[in-house]
């Protein structure tokens, strides 16, 4: 049975904090050449759905050019959020 496979899934999401302090862009694609959808007060945390190799930005958590998809086309800089990695949380978004 699938009946139960959709609420497993979103019930593992981790959310992660973003860094303190910052309104924290986020960006229609992976790269900061990407128009703004929105911006995300200070305090927010986030889910990562899947992860995208794009523009190397430099932030708090160090320089990466990884971006965290959070929402469907919206992207922050992993460089901001608090994931306790330097490297890939989450699986690759697919093209």
């Amino acid at each position: 049975m699938v009946a139960g496979a959709g609420s497993q899934a979103s019930a593992a999401l981790r959310t992660y904090p973003i860094a303190p302090g910052v309104n924290l862009n986020v960006r229609s694609g992976p790269g900061a050449h990407f128009s703004i959808v929105r911006i995300l007060p200070a305090g927010s945390r986030v889910p990562i759905y899947c992860q995208a190799p794009g523009e190397t930005v430099t932030g708090p958590y160090g320089t990466s050019n990884i971006w965290d998809n959070i929402s469907n086309g919206q992207f922050v800089a992993d460089a901001y959020v608090n994931t306790g990695s330097d490297g890939y949380v989450a699986p690759k978004c697919s093209a």
